[in-house]
């Protein structure tokens, strides 16, 4: 692909003019680039072939109308916005990616990648169903191997077993440093409020360095550290503490974690694929088998999409008594069918224990911003 700009350049923001201008000044020295989709994606082995990795998850309700003169209006609105983004040239990392890879996890998503790869090279990973038979693992581990082969192919290089534990020292860097910032939150008050730790922890998927990243995350939380050890911070005390689960935060950031903020609570863990749910789980660098070390730890997230997935429910739980949650608000998007449905068991595990619960269905319009705020609001005022 020429490393030119597209034809819609023009249409978009300053915020948006730098972040083309960004993503194509690395493409014109050579820069590769491949793009994401979901937390299962084996990032190490896109590293280690000498790639960055970018996450492409639709986060805005812009480009879901054009996403819907192809795709059926009544699909999650993370699967419109982000064929909508590839759909209209609107997101400099769907367009200057050389390869954009998939994985089979809903049902909207893995349909939509056939449709996207008649816009983008597109790559699948076949996720398996669960965890629990042995055959899963084996399965899983050939796909991340093909993933591996497909790279060195398309880019003419080898990925060495060398390659892949420094891939997984750095990722693992990176996964200490977010767990860092999120330890921030645990004691009261929190170091971060609600809409600052939201999205600093979504652009993370956005950032081209691994290890850059990282040095600021970790500046950041020494900063935080020592704004606390004086008493400053930007949350006050009395501020009620919530975990919030469920689907993917990004293009509801506004609608939910500033109105927790506006309301008197702040997010004290978020348990989304962003946060520690993800992040606490670190690759084995020393392991004989760095590849398969590789897979079994990206197979051991616990999305909505494995069944049965109990350790999600444990995950939960344990969170929720390391943060001292004052209660729970699950946001499950417009059609996502595995976290609605999961979302009885959840509700039944955290209320079980004592907690209150709160589940949100929304999608990305704001058309339900009213209606969500008032829940948010009369939910905070009751713990």
């Amino acid at each position: 692909m020429d490393a030119a700009l597209p034809r819609t350049f023009e249409e978009f923001d300053e915020a948006r003019r730098q972040a083309f201008v960004r993503v194509m000044d690395y493409k014109r020295t050579g820069g590769r680039l491949v793009g994401y989709l979901c937390s299962y994606t084996p990032l190490e082995v896109i590293d280690a072939a000498g790639a960055a990795a970018v996450g492409l998850c639709g986060t805005s309700p812009e480009t879901i109308p054009a996403a819907e003169a192809v795709l059926p209006a009544n699909l999650c609105p993370l699967v419109k916005s982000t064929y909508g983004f590839a759909l209209s040239d609107k997101c400099p990392f769907t367009y200057f990616s050389d390869l954009i890879v998939g994985e089979t996890t809903c049902d909207g998503k893995k349909k939509m990648y056939e449709l996207l790869g008649e816009l983008k090279d597109t790559y699948v990973l076949h996720l398996p169903p669960g965890r629990g038979r042995s055959w899963e693992a084996d399965a899983w581990h050939e796909e991340v191997r093909l993933l591996k082969e497909e790279l060195e192919r398309r880019f003419d290089v080898e990925i060495t077993d060398g390659a892949l534990r420094e891939a997984a020292r750095r990722r693992n860097r990176l996964r200490r440093a977010v767990v860092e910032v999120l330890g921030l939150q645990r004691p009261c008050p929190p170091a971060l409020g609600s809409t600052e730790l939201l999205s600093t922890l979504m652009a993370g998927s956005f950032s081209l360095d691994v290890e850059a990243y990282a040095a600021q995350l970790e500046a950041l939380a020494a900063e935080r550290r020592a704004a606390c050890e004086v008493g400053e911070g930007p949350v006050p005390p009395g501020a009620k503490r919530l975990m919030v689960t469920g689907c993917p935060l990004g293009g509801v950031l506004d609608k939910v974690g500033k109105t927790i903020e506006e309301c008197g609570g702040v997010v004290v863990c978020p348990d989304d694929c962003a946060g520690e749910r993800a992040a606490s789980m670190p690759v084995d660098e020393g392991a004989p088998d760095i590849l398969r070390a590789i897979a079994d730890r990206y197979l051991a997230v616990d999305c909505s999409v494995m069944t049965p997935n109990d350790a999600r429910l444990e995950g939960i739980l344990r969170r929720v008594g390391q943060y001292r949650v004052d209660g729970v608000v699950e946001v499950v998007l417009t059609a996502c069918h595995t976290f609605n449905v999961e979302s009885a068991r959840v509700a039944a595990a955290v209320e079980g224990s004592g907690v209150p619960y709160l589940k949100l269905e929304t999608g990305y319009s704001h058309g339900d911003a009213g209606q969500v705020g008032t829940r948010i609001a009369a939910f905070i005022e009751t713990l």
